[in-house]
């Protein structure tokens, strides 16, 4: 007996899409099957290492917990839809000139919250910087890089309104 699947649409890093989807499967599986994103990585598969972390209407979520079905008419941006024709957001910039990336494995969803911070405290305190980031694992311990890193993003962020 095959499970029931249904047609979600919904905005994927501002261009409309459209996905056939079964009930269980997640937002990290349905991007990786139909879009060929990969940024969002399933790798504890219980929502605790932040390496899946994509931002749906606004706020950052875990994917490989999030389930598609709840996609439907929402709006997602992935690490993939942050940088604009061949320029790197602000803050992928921020990690690069920082050195916060090491092997990369954790740095998507690392930039994802980073984001998701920014946009609601342009002006985060170092606390608050660690408590946004505290979901998130980095396997090669670059903690320090990465909040020097999400500093000179706010930086940015407060001289240019996050553009």
């Amino acid at each position: 007996m095959s499970a029931a699947r249904r047609t979600i649409r919904f905005k994927l890093n501002d261009r409309p899409v459209r996905a056939d989807i079964a009930v269980y499967e997640t937002l990290v599986e349905v991007l990786q099957r139909d879009f060929s994103l990969f940024g969002a990585r399933e790798s504890c598969g219980q929502g605790l290492c932040g390496c899946c972390t994509v931002i749906v209407d606004g706020n950052a979520v875990s994917g490989c917990l999030y389930l598609a079905a709840f996609l439907d008419g929402a709006e997602v941006t992935t690490i993939e839809g942050l940088a604009k024709r061949d320029q790197l957001h602000p803050i992928q910039e921020c990690f690069a000139s920082k050195f916060a990336l090491q092997c990369g494995f954790c740095t998507p969803g690392f930039i994802m919250m980073a984001k998701e911070l920014l946009e609601r405290h342009p002006h985060p305190t170092e606390d608050q910087i660690r408590h946004y980031l505290s979901g998130n694992l980095c396997r090669c311990a670059t903690y320090p890089e990465i909040i020097e890193a999400v500093k000179t993003a706010a930086n940015h962020y407060a001289d240019n309104n996050g553009s």
